[in-house]
């Protein structure tokens, strides 16, 4: 197994594929994470993250679907919740670069 913190670092920016592509920010990372976590250290907690996370986005986005009849709620949680999904890989991208343990806020433990 070797250390190589740039694939981690992609799999972390690679959540924002669907920014240019319209989709993929659950099938490119768990692409990366299922293809190198038995050959990349550490690759394996960060794709559990990063899946987690993903994972809780859209669950969280289903729920915003009925708060639109409810004040316009959802229209908002929608805005916050694309606002997460795009700094959040950034900022955790810069921290395994520098070293550092990734966060991910409101992520769901769906596999641990």
């Amino acid at each position: 197994m070797r250390e190589d913190n740039q694939v981690i670092v992609l799999t972390h920016l690679s959540q924002l594929a669907t920014l240019f592509l319209g989709f993929g920010s659950l099938l490119v990372p768990l692409i990366l994470w299922v293809t190198q976590k038995e050959k990349i250290y550490e690759m394996d907690e960060h794709g559990k993250q990063i899946i987690n996370f993903q994972l809780s986005l859209i669950v969280y986005c289903l729920l915003c679907v009925p708060l639109i009849l409810l004040f316009g709620l959802g229209l908002l949680g929608f805005i916050v919740l694309a606002v997460i999904a795009v700094i959040y890989p950034i900022i955790n991208a810069i921290r395994v670069n520098n070293g550092e343990t990734p966060k991910y806020p409101l992520s769901l433990n769906f596999i641990s």
